[in-house]
């Protein structure tokens, strides 16, 4: 039986401004409801104000398959609402698009197809959904430059993200197909030229840029009449969260092994820059080698340590339901044959099975499990096995449990190794600044400590 939707102040307030403007961005917090706010403000939209009739939505994969339809399916004034899933193969999603319906979902990564096959019917659509839009926050993405060709023909535009972003231009992308540039400058230059200065660089090559002196205030007030921020910590009791740092001794022998790895992959770098190319390679193996393994030049495997697997072990002898996160391959490769229970978290059944409390340990990458999916009833307990750079992504995976609707408190486990980028890497998340700028930091750090001989 459906529930009756009766949104807290904050969600009618969202809904408004949805019902109101032609654009929108709401960026709230993970577990305030986005998707229920915006489902309940197409229903009015389609049947109260007649402004809409076809709804398009683009979200990350394992979103498009199942929240969407949980959601419409489990609220009384929208399970009235139709959906198609343009999802599968080519042929599949043809027949999808043909298909009758209100609300039309295809994941991210089939934009470009989408924008093809609609080449000579571009109203098909007249709202346009961007379920996390920071996966559009790269102009220069295949995916933004089919929708900003395409963005005129939409009415109206919703952008919903809880993260749109880890610096300040990852938003004119985003903000772009909202308002075609008339905020923040029709190009990434002209938005560069107006708030930004070159930061890192090498002769005429700029790597990386930063805010002029007040820009932050400025960009913000510049889309503060179609943006809306809303933090859970401000409209929400949230459970209790508990993070907790376990630390893993790999051995000595191992730590030798990690330590010439190490000097001999720093001593191959080129004597000038390093690059944001070169840092996130050497960085990966680093990375890696804590976890327990690394791949070799002929994507082999070697292994290194087994320890983060024994501590994971100890950590699901406690009885309870475990998310565990992992970075590479290998990790996955090295957790099911370590875990015979464990299962990889693919399809709309893995999520209603661990929800339904039969699935015991849910691994799954930060970047397939990190938006948008509901988690929480399955579950208390995350464990990082991998850590990652990605602030962004760490906020949304954590998010998977710890949200609204989440009974008990969370607690988050680091699993993180000794002497290791680890540390680099989980100091940088606990001060809320992960990310390039940082990972390059960390990197040359190592690679001064070798070439001074400094290194033991």
């Amino acid at each position: 039986m459906a529930d009756v939707f009766k949104p807290h102040s904050y969600q009618e307030f969202a809904i408004k401004k949805i019902l109101e403007l032609p654009a929108v961005a709401l960026f709230l917090d993970m577990g305030l409801g986005k998707t229920a706010c915006s489902l309940i403000a197409i229903t009015h939209l389609l049947w109260d104000y007649f402004s809409v009739s076809k709804v398009l939505i683009i979200a990350p994969k394992k979103v498009a398959e199942s929240t969407w339809d949980s959601e419409i399916k489990k609220w009384d004034i929208t399970q009235q609402l139709k959906i198609s899933k343009i999802l599968g193969t080519a042929s599949e999603r043809q027949r999808a698009l043909a298909a009758e319906a209100d609300i039309y979902i295809i994941n991210r990564d089939n934009v470009v197809w989408l924008m093809e096959q609609l080449h000579w019917r571009p109203k098909m659509f007249n709202m346009l959904i961007l379920d996390e839009s920071s996966s559009f926050k790269n102009h220069q993405a295949k995916r933004f430059k089919a929708l900003r060709k395409v963005r005129p023909y939409f009415e109206k535009v919703l952008e919903l993200t809880g993260t749109p972003g880890d610096k300040l231009m990852d938003l004119w992308a985003q903000i772009y197909l909202l308002d075609g540039g008339k905020r923040l400058g029709r190009t990434i230059t002209e938005y560069r030229n107006r708030w930004f200065v070159p930061d890192k660089s090498n002769g005429y090559v700029v790597y990386s840029y930063k805010p002029k002196p007040g820009a932050e205030q400025e960009i913000y007030g510049a889309i503060s009449d179609i943006t809306f921020s809303m933090s859970a910590e401000d409209w929400l009791e949230l459970p209790e969260r508990i993070d907790n740092v376990i630390s893993i001794d790999m051995g000595i022998g191992a730590r030798a092994r990690y330590k010439e790895l190490e000097r001999l992959l720093v001593l191959e770098l080129p004597e000038g820059d390093v690059t944001a190319a070169t840092a996130a390679t050497l960085s990966n193996k680093l990375l890696q080698m804590a976890n327990g393994a690394v791949y070799d030049e002929n994507k082999g495997v070697i292994d290194i340590h087994d320890e983060k697997l024994v501590a994971l072990k100890e950590i699901a002898e406690s009885g309870n339901s475990i998310l565990v996160f992992y970075a590479y391959r290998h990790d996955r490769d090295r957790l099911l044959k370590w875990f015979n229970y464990a299962r990889e978290l693919k399809t709309p059944e893995d999520v209603n099975d661990w929800n339904a409390g039969k699935i015991k340990m849910l691994i799954t990458h930060p970047a397939s499990a990190g938006y948008g999916l509901n988690l929480q009833a399955g579950g208390s307990t995350i464990v990082w096995f991998g850590l990652t750079w990605s602030l962004e992504q760490y906020k949304q995976a954590n998010a998977r449990l710890y949200r609204q609707g989440q009974q008990q408190a969370v607690i988050i486990h680091h699993l993180v190794t000794k002497g290791t980028m680890d540390e680099q890497v989980m100091a940088a998340l606990a001060h809320k600044d992960a990310g390039q700028a940082e990972l390059l930091a960390a990197v040359k750090a190592r690679i001064e400590k070798y070439r001074t001989g400094e290194s033991n």
